[in-house]
């Protein structure tokens, strides 16, 4: 079967309460990947509830998605929960993304975009040392690294890094991005992942 170059049908699914947005793929033989999807959108209600800030019909919970690609058969969505309630100092959110090649029904973690050996993850971490400076991003106990299972999405030809809130900047910076041109990363670059099907 020849892969598909069109963008793929998506329905969007609500939760009736709390209120919970969450993508499926409508295409043949992506029942892992939606399978991945609504497993990570409740797992980010599981985080506000383990913490106590869900009580129905008191806490304001917001659910949703963002579609950041879907060409030539990749996917990339990024999910996040809101919940807020009388009491609590400041609200808190959660964010999780899946990238995902529906041709195959294989998703990839950041690792998995670069050829095994290669010095992407020292790449990346010069990219982001960088924009740190310029962009002057404050930090919390400096910047020690991205991680092989490090958070990430793909929007077009560009990847973009990003952190949890708290995880290496002060709260009011919500969650830091770091959009990279996958062309800075090409030497590293698989050429069938889904990075590498964007870039070729």
């Amino acid at each position: 079967m020849e892969h598909c170059m069109q963008p793929i049908p998506i329905q969007t699914y609500a939760l009736p309460y709390p209120s919970i947005c969450f993508p499926q793929l409508i295409a043949w033989n992506t029942n892992i990947i939606n399978t991945t999807i609504f497993e990570k959108v409740m797992a980010l209600f599981r985080n506000v509830n383990d913490l106590g800030y869900y009580q129905p019909g008191v806490t304001e919970m917001i659910g949703t998605y963002e579609l950041k690609n879907n060409q030539r058969g990749i996917v990339s969505f990024t999910f996040t929960n809101f919940a807020n309630m009388p009491g609590l100092a400041h609200p808190v959110e959660f964010m999780d993304s899946i990238t995902a090649d529906a041709n195959t029904d294989i998703i990839y973690p950041l690792s998995d975009l670069f050829k095994p050996g290669s010095r992407y993850m020292e790449q990346i971490n010069a990219i982001i040392e960088k924009q740190i400076s310029d962009r002057n991003i404050p930090l919390l106990d400096g910047f020690q690294g991205i991680k092989p299972n490090q958070k990430y999405y793909l929007a077009d030809k560009s990847i973009v890094i990003y952190f949890d809130e708290y995880d290496i900047t002060p709260g009011y910076v919500g969650f830091p991005m770091f959009p990279i041109s996958g062309y800075d990363l090409q030497s590293s670059v698989k050429s069938t992942s889904p990075l590498g099907m964007m870039l070729s």
